[in-house]
Parts: structure tokens; C-alpha cells; sequence
């Protein structure tokens, strides 16, 4: 990162994302298992795995590399007690964002999920 500050926005069509999970292996793929338990307690969860798509996109846009280098399942997206978002990292997505500090903001609409990931170096 060049800068003490960087930002990651993304949008995404949930139906695309819906059609998207019907592949097992995409869901394998991109989503942990914290997030998974997380979907499982929503009544539809399109909308909340839209979003959390959108912030892994904007999490690599913020950091600078894209998706290159780690895997987006090493990407969660969370919520704490009160529903606020927050990105927990682990493996290679956690050595590559050492001494960064992440917010994530989510929305999104009947149609569309979106993200901003604000970077900050700690």
C-alpha cells in the first residue's frame, strides 16, 4: 500500500450470487464456515451472501493486489452483536494485510449488494 489510506467498493446483482450458490464448489470456495453458520440463521440468505461478496471484492481493491495471493474463504465477513459488519482474516489474506486495519460498510437493495472497505494502515 503507497498510502496511510486506501478504499474497496464493489457491487454485485444478488441473483447473480444466488444463481452462484447453487455450486457447491463455489460456496467451498468463497465462503468460511463462520460465514456459512452466520447464512444459515437468515430466513433468505441471498441478500447477506451478495454482501459479503461485495466485501471480499473490496477488501482486494482496498489492499491494492486484487484476489492474488490468498483465498477469498480467508476473507469473513461478520457481524458483531449489534449487526455491524467487520472482516476477520486468516492465512495468507492475514500476512498480506499485516499492519493494515480494515471498516467495512454493507447494503444493499432488492437487486443489488454493495461494500466499501476503508484501509488504514494500524
Amino acid at each position: 500500500m503507497k498510502t496511510p489510506f486506501s478504499v474497496g467498493t464493489d457491487l454485485v446483482e444478488i441473483d447473480r450470487i444466488k444463481k452462484s450458490v447453487s455450486r457447491e464448489s463455489f460456496v467451498k470456495r468463497v465462503f468460511s464456515d463462520d460465514e456459512l453458520e452466520y447464512f444459515s440463521t437468515k430466513a433468505s440468505p441471498y441478500e447477506s451472501m451478495a454482501a459479503n461478496w461485495a466485501a471480499k471484492e473490496a477488501f482486494a481493491k482496498a489492499l491494492g493486489t486484487g484476489v492474488r495471493g490468498f483465498e477469498l474463504k480467508e476473507i469473513s465477513c461478520l457481524r458483531d452483536e449489534l449487526g455491524a459488519p467487520y472482516l476477520r482474516l486468516c492465512g495468507k489474506a492475514a500476512e498480506a494485510a499485516e499492519g493494515l486495519t480494515f471498516s467495512v460498510s454493507l447494503t444493499h437493495t432488492k437487486e443489488y449488494a454493495s461494500a466499501v472497505v476503508l484501509c488504514m494502515e494500524c
